[in-house]
């Protein structure tokens, strides 16, 4: 019997946990034995895998000082070998950059797959001694692995390419799996609070993700600026937690344009799907992604989605043909992807100037909400835009060793 070990950051309501849940489920139906590994747990956690679960911290990064930082990060390689060889895996999936790097330096005999989420040249752009690491990584720790999966083809090429990525020969491109049948259902279900439910009222536009630098929220809190001056009344909801000074500052933004009344914090939900599928438009901001699950999540309920081109992988995402997006919105059969809002500099902006991207973005929201065609056109080619995501195939690929 195969016994699979899932190795990952976090247990928050972010892409990669919810894959790997994803992924725990599957598996699980197989017969297979799974466990999972947390480098991080906190009270929190929304992902659990209750008694198949491990983790190797109960404290975030910020919480400890630099020598427990630095004893976690020379550590973390030797407790989850222990915990590989305990469980005797046959098989271990690790999602991310920090999850890849201590996997490959157990040193274990298992088929040891990685998998990177997100277009690392843009990520890596700051020079810091983690992304140093991160580079140093792709040159020489990557062999450790039997496959490497990249989530687009856009980010195969962007490591290659821009990365100076050493071990091409392992790479695979394997879209995020998803079980579009359960996301439906989970949709359907009740909202139990009152006041959340009276936010549906009107038109309503949705965030679901961590508050990152990587998401730039204040790209969104600038666009629904723009159609609050045009008279558009809709409601703003963001689900999910992250950095606080991204949160402060972009809650601080909205509050000097006088439009808080109308944003809305509700944190992390367990089921955010009943959110989404309720939801007007799904809005996505991003300096940098690789093939976001929210926007397939989002077509499985339904809700058109309105996305900068942060990333090719977008349009593999959204559409069924080949686009290149330059200086206008293109309309796709998922939704509107506008023009990209990454202008060289990765963090909280100095100035709040208004870019000509944003009002594009603005625009999109404006027409997500205003004409029904969007969600028909989405409707009508739901089926297909999902083909590539059944979760039956992707769990398999990933086991399969590379040819």
């Amino acid at each position: 019997m195969k016994t699979i070990i899932l190795i990952m950051p976090y247990g928050s309501v972010g892409g990669m946990e919810r894959l790997a849940l994803t992924f725990y489920n599957h598996y699980q139906l197989k017969g297979y034995r799974v466990k999972a590994i947390k480098l991080i747990k906190l009270k929190s956690d929304i992902i659990n895998f209750n008694n198949d679960e491990y983790y190797l911290s109960d404290k975030d990064f910020s919480e400890l000082n630099p020598i427990k930082r630095i004893l976690f990060y020379l550590l973390a390689p030797f407790k989850i070998r222990k915990i590989i060889k305990k469980e005797q895996a046959t098989d271990s999936i690790s999602f991310g950059d920090m999850a890849n790097i201590f996997s490959a330096l157990t040193f274990t005999k298992e088929n040891k797959i990685s998998s990177i989420h997100a277009l690392k040249s843009v990520e890596l752009n700051d020079k810091n001694s983690f992304n140093t690491l991160i580079k140093f990584s792709y040159k020489k720790l990557y062999g450790a692995f039997n496959k490497v999966v990249c989530i687009s083809n856009d980010i195969k090429r962007d490591l290659i390419e821009n990365c100076g990525f050493k071990f091409p020969e392992k790479m695979e491109v394997i879209y995020n799996p998803h079980n579009a049948k359960r996301l439906v259902e989970l949709s359907e279900e009740p909202i139990d609070n009152k006041q959340e439910i009276q936010l549906f009222f009107k038109k309503t536009i949705l965030f679901i993700g961590r508050l990152s630098v990587q998401k730039s929220p204040w790209h969104l809190i600038n666009a629904f600026n723009l159609l609050q001056e045009k008279g558009i009344d809709a409601n703003l909801i963001f689900i999910g937690d992250g950095n606080s000074s991204i949160t402060n500052h972009i809650k601080s933004l909205a509050s000097n344009y006088g439009i808080l009344d109308s944003i809305h914090f509700l944190g992390r939900k367990n089921n955010p799907f009943k959110y989404l599928q309720r939801a007007n438009v799904l809005a996505l901001s991003s300096h940098y992604e690789g093939t976001p699950n929210v926007i397939v999540e989002s077509i499985a309920v339904g809700t058109p989605v309105v996305s900068s081109y942060c990333t090719d992988g977008i349009i593999e995402l959204m559409s069924l043909n080949a686009h290149h997006v330059k200086n206008e919105n293109l309309h796709v059969e998922a939704g509107i992807i506008t023009p990209n809002l990454y202008k060289g500099n990765l963090g909280i902006p100095k100035t709040n100037h208004v870019l000509p991207e944003e009002q594009k973005f603005a625009d999109a929201l404006k027409y997500a909400l205003q004409s029904p065609e969007l969600k028909n056109n989405l409707l009508k080619n739901r089926n297909q835009l999902l083909s590539k995501f059944d979760v039956k195939i992707v769990s398999e690929k990933y086991l399969t060793p590379n040819k």
